[in-house]
């Protein structure tokens, strides 16, 4: 028995890369207290902080002052993976009610009008990142102890990118402006797979990957911004990612490889902002990210191996809000934002994946004419999704999966 399953470890490797780009494809919106409270609508044009370096480095010609922004975010994500099952038998493995952690996701936003035409803002936010762990079923051995978990499937999953941005704007007259930026990616990220597998006596413990990594890669942005009066204008934006090449521990099916490479999408959206009374705005956003471009995860040294090849597809979200001036403390915000999901052909347990819906709230609070604080609050609401992923091991594994969320955020502003 141990024979056979040492036979599989080269397809378990190759099989073990629709993990990680799960991983990946799992898209962070929370660069702002003030954009969770809208759903992010408007982001890329309100620029009513300096937040709006994350999405649009044009809107920074719409300031005439210098400004800070800073904040938190608290992401309480809830993936649930229920009913394992070995779709030859019918057995079940189990179910993972909470296999995702809690994340605590920092910001940090500078913007500094130099002049009348010319603006500069330097950033630190993230743009992607997850984390899963289905580890508690990767030693439940069904079948009178016969037939082990899909261990090549069940294990931990973390990703984590934070993106530094330096940007810069210029203003040709009223009306259009442009920016252009550049991000330094810092990326890493934990994969590791293994668990029982059965011998004919005691189960043995089996380690098939190992993967501890980081790496830095380099993107930028350039955007637009076209206003048609102080109270209607609109946004436009491109940000480049690149492919992240990772180095550290990168261990598959016992060969050591020195890199991890894993393809990025680019964002592209555009925003409208309308001032309709002198206390209410109404503002949306559409946004493309290219995750059709995610079509293959490689390792590399020694060789250029493809692990894995994808079907993912492009993801559009849509969102609209609107903000209520409620006196000169108090400002009120709500939104509404459909994400779509990026999976395609493929699917995994590792990083459940739906069409979201986001219902959220936020306020601000000014303390004085140069300080506030922001306030944000999201519910974001997944779907029921039963999908079947193939096994190296055990052929094909059914599951019933789902991800919700719920994004607390605070933000601290301050206008020089």
């Amino acid at each position: 028995m141990m024979k056979n399953f040492n036979k599989t470890l080269l397809a378990i490797a190759v099989t073990l890369a629709s993990t990680q780009a799960m991983a990946a494809g799992f898209q962070l919106n929370s660069q702002s207290a003030t954009g969770i409270g809208r759903a992010f609508a408007g982001d890329a044009v309100i620029a009513d902080n300096a937040s709006v370096l994350s999405r649009n480095p044009a809107a920074m010609a719409l300031f005439d002052e210098k400004q800070l922004s800073m904040g938190l975010t608290y992401a309480d994500v809830e993936v649930q993976v229920n009913d394992v099952t070995h779709g030859g038998t019918g057995l079940v493995y189990g179910s993972v009610d909470d296999a995702a952690e809690a994340k605590i996701i920092p910001n940090f936003y500078y913007i500094n009008p130099v002049n009348d035409k010319f603006a500069y803002g330097v950033a630190m936010f993230s743009n992607f990142g997850t984390g899963t762990d289905t580890t508690e079923l990767s030693n439940n051995i069904i079948g009178g102890g016969q037939i082990p978990a899909p261990i090549d499937l069940l294990g931990k999953t973390e990703v984590t990118t934070i993106n530094f941005n330096l940007s810069a704007s210029y203003r040709f007259n009223e009306h259009f402006s442009v920016g252009a930026g550049v991000d330094v990616i810092y990326g890493e990220g934990t994969l590791t797979r293994g668990g029982a597998v059965p011998t004919g006596g005691d189960p043995v413990h089996m380690d098939l990957v190992d993967v501890d990594a980081d790496g830095v890669a380099f993107g930028g942005i350039v955007g637009a911004v076209y206003e048609i009066n102080a109270d209607n204008r609109f946004g436009i934006s491109y940000r480049f990612s690149p492919e992240m090449s990772a180095d550290g521990t990168v261990n598959y099916g016992g060969i050591d490889y020195e890199e991890i490479n894993i393809p990025m999408p680019d964002i592209f959206q555009v925003a409208g902002f309308h001032q309709l009374t002198d206390k209410f705005a109404v503002h949306y956003t559409a946004q493309l990210s290219t995750w059709g471009d995610f079509d293959e995860i490689s390792v590399s040294d020694p060789g250029d191996v493809q692990l894995k090849h994808y079907a993912w597809d492009d993801s559009w979200l849509f969102s609209v809000g609107g903000t209520y001036t409620l006196n000169d403390t108090w400002t009120l915000r709500a939104g509404y934002m459909h994400d779509q999901g990026v999976v395609g052909e493929l699917s995994s347990i590792s990083i459940p994946d739906s069409d979201r819906n986001w219902y959220t709230a936020g306020a601000t609070y000014n303390l004085s004419k140069h300080t506030s604080l922001d306030f944000g609050i999201a519910f974001v609401r997944g779907e029921d999704v039963s999908l079947t992923e193939m096994s190296a091991l055990v052929n094909d594994i059914h599951a019933n999966t789902r991800s919700d969320a719920t994004y607390y955020s605070m933000q601290y502003n301050y206008k020089f």
